[in-house]
């Protein structure tokens, strides 16, 4: 346009309004665009002062209108593409775009685009008015809003990922606890990370574990070309980057680490290259390595899920600095659950090993069938003081005790394991059990041992085919004595807890028969938050009433349904005379299970309660059946770590045996070779049985089912 008839045709429809457009403070310019060309066929009627004060360029510039004009004024593609789309929609649209002025400085303005008149039927011009404004502060407030909204996220997602991590580490089954924060951590910051530690060699690990630490004397030197050795021989948090071309001198922990890692690069085309080492720290060494590929520059977190959003899932870059803070978190906070965990397994492991080294294995006592069980509270890794004893004292006598020290620690061990000394001191001077207990209880007095203590000592003494049973109580639950269908408390003789010098004590006598079965307990069998400890006793009464099994494990299994979920150690011994009147097996639990040491001893005992078994449950082929519980038990003994658990069932299709010990490492099947000695255990158990193994939370179960 730009013609005389465009001048008239603007003075005739504005009038008046054309000179109070020119006098507004904001600036107002007057286009006229072509309908064929709305992205470059437009030009400009009118631009007031202040629209020419905007954009610091003089009238004629201006003028131009057009591609010209957008030239001028620096406005990317993005905008002219929204200006022309607004010209084709005919309808009224508000543009933000990044303008450069005359001289050289840069503003943002907002353009509000609103026709004045569509076109004629004959014409093909429409007119329209752009209203400019600089919005440079407002545009760099909600910058600077989002930078800081930005931060805030940025923060809330590393705490949030950290709190993760602490849940992580405080959720009961930790058998993959790493694994599951390094998961975490690989999903939201970097692209892949991992733990590691040193123990014959650098490994990878996905649990917390205790390992003998095989490092040895290291030199300056080593340290020097070795910067993993550096940081596990350190006490300093602080990153390493290392670069794989480096490859890092051989037999270094830095040259085995690279190795390690060469697969975890190759799967990870995302990551930059490059490796980021930082130590997981205990309160006095290094315990491990934390091990970190990240991303090409910032890692995209998504939100949704972390922080615990509902929305829709949002995406947000985290900085390197920032990727560095969050891995030095993580691995601090683990670092601190691995060394608790370490000084708590260590501690629970001396207690556990001081108080199965005091307890007795049980005695092969002639004309009794006799059965001992002992579990530590395992849910809370707690050990107390509970203990049992049964004891020849002479060719016709034999004492039994059972007792509880108060606490769950070493020192209820320790006590415990003092105590259990002196009463079999006086057992083997004494006839009397209530003279035992007064004299245990002087002394202990005179001792000072700390910790009070309850429980029964008793003595059966042969007389024909029935025992006298003597007993005197210290403040511990009564024993139980079932005669047929009938169960009697033996509730006598009663007095305070050992440690309270409680003067005279009294002994109670009963006469045990053939086939009757005497129960002594401690009180983790019966006690429950849930109910009182009346309450127990009166359901362990009740269940002991209903027994069937025909032996003494049978009967301890049985009475073990009472205690599915024991909230305290449990100590339980049976003794049954064998003869009288038989109970029915086929309503009975057929299993059977015992504790016994690492010692070869245990072979023959677990031999000789296979044979019991599978004779209570007329299992024929005993001599199957002995052979491969000799088997598993002599790996236990020679390959296993602390104390054997054996397990027996009988199922439809034969019987099983399971061995658990605390090495993890499966058993392996060798290759036989005749100028070897040994080595055929396992090939011996693969043919008379189908047999596996599972991992196990204090090491391995092996098992075996010995075919009919």
């Amino acid at each position: 346009m730009g013609n005389e008839a465009a001048d008239r045709r603007v003075e005739d429809m504005l009038g008046g309004s054309l000179e109070v457009l020119r006098q507004l403070p904001e600036g107002v310019v007057l286009l006229a665009c072509e309908e064929s060309d709305p992205a470059s066929g437009w030009e400009v009627l009118m631009a007031n002062d202040a629209a020419l004060e905007l954009y610091a360029l003089p009238a004629d510039v201006v003028g131009a209108g057009g591609p010209e004009l957008l030239r001028q004024t620096g406005i990317d593609e993005a905008g002219a593409r929204q200006i022309a789309e607004t010209f084709r929609s005919r309808e009224a649209g508000n543009i933000t775009v990044l303008v450069t002025r005359g001289d050289g400085s840069r503003v943002w303005a907002t353009i509000e685009l609103t026709p004045l008149v569509a076109p004629a039927a004959d014409e093909s011009v429409s007119l329209w008015v752009a209203v400019s404004r600089d919005v440079s502060a407002q545009v760099e407030n909600a910058h600077l809003e989002q930078v800081r909204l930005d931060i805030e996220r940025r923060a809330r997602l590393a705490l949030s990922i950290v709190a993760r991590v602490s849940d992580i580490l405080q959720e009961p089954d930790s058998s993959d606890v790493l694994r599951a924060i390094a998961d975490l951590v690989t999903r939201q910051v970097v692209a892949w990370c991992g733990f590691f530690v040193l123990g014959r060699d650098l490994e990878e690990v996905e649990r917390i574990v205790d390992r003998p630490d095989h490092r040895r004397r290291v030199t300056a030197e080593d340290l020097a070309r070795d910067p993993v050795l550096e940081l596990l021989e350190g006490n300093v948090m602080r990153t390493v980057r290392l670069e794989p071309d480096a490859h890092g001198e051989p037999g270094t922990a830095t040259a085995r680490l690279l190795d390690l890692l060469a697969p975890r690069l190759a799967e990870a085309p995302e990551a930059e290259g490059s490796v980021l080492v930082l130590p997981v720290l205990g309160r006095l060494r290094a315990l491990g390595l934390f091990v970190a590929l990240p991303y090409h520059g910032p890692a995209s977190a998504r939100i949704s899920g972390v922080l615990g959003s509902e929305t829709a899932e949002e995406s947000i870059a985290i900085l390197p600095d920032e990727v560095g803070t969050v891995l030095e978190l993580v691995a601090r906070r683990v670092g601190m659950a691995m060394d608790n965990a370490q000084l708590y397994a260590r501690e629970h492991l001396l207690a556990e090993t001081l108080q199965r080294s005091m307890l007795p294995e049980q005695a092969d006592v002639p004309e009794l069938d006799v059965w001992t069980y002992y579990a530590p509270n395992v849910e809370h890794a707690q050990v107390g003081g509970d203990w049992y004893d049964v004891v020849n004292l002479a060719e016709d006598t034999v004492a039994v005790v059972i007792g509880d020290v108060v606490g769950h620690d070493v020192e209820a061990a320790a006590a415990m394991g003092q105590l259990r000394s002196v009463v079999r001191a006086y057992a083997q001077e004494l006839a009397d059990p209530a003279t035992v207990l007064s004299r245990v209880d002087s002394l202990v007095t005179g001792m000072r041992i700390p910790r009070t203590a309850s429980l029964v000592y008793a003595t059966m003494t042969r007389r024909g085919d029935e025992w006298d049973l003597r007993y005197a109580r210290a403040g511990h639950l009564p024993a139980l004595l079932r005669r047929g269908s009938e169960v009697i408390t033996l509730d006598e003789a009663g007095g305070p807890l050992i440690g309270f010098d409680g003067g005279t004590r009294e002994t109670a006598q009963v006469r045990v028969r053939p086939g009757d079965v005497l129960v002594l307990y401690t009180d983790g069998l019966v006690e429950r938050r849930d109910r009182g400890m009346r309450q127990g006793l009166e359901e362990l009464i009740q269940l002991t009433r209903g027994v069937h099994a025909p032996d003494a494990a049978g009967v301890g299994e049985e009475l073990l349904q009472l205690a599915d979920a024991p909230e305290d150690d449990i100590a339980v011994v049976v003794i049954r005379v064998p003869g009288g009147r038989g109970q029915e097996e086929d309503s009975a639990p057929r299993r059977r299970r015992w504790q016994l040491p690492s010692d070869p001893s245990s072979i023959a005992r677990a031999r000789q309660e296979v044979r019991r078994a599978c004779a209570a449950w007329d299992v024929a082929d005993v001599s199957a059946a002995e052979l491969v519980v000799s088997e598993l038990m002599s790996n236990a003994v020679m390959h296993g770590w602390g104390r054997v658990g054996l397990r027996l069932q009988a199922t439809s299709d034969g019987l099983r045996i399971e061995v658990e010990e605390g090495n993890p490492a499966p058993p392996v099947t060798r290759e036989q070779n005749t100028s070897r000695v040994g080595g055929y255990g396992m090939h011996i158990v693969d043919r008379l049985a189908d047999w596996g193994w599972r991992p196990a939370p204090g090491g391995k179960v092996v098992w075996a089912r010995v075919r009919r």
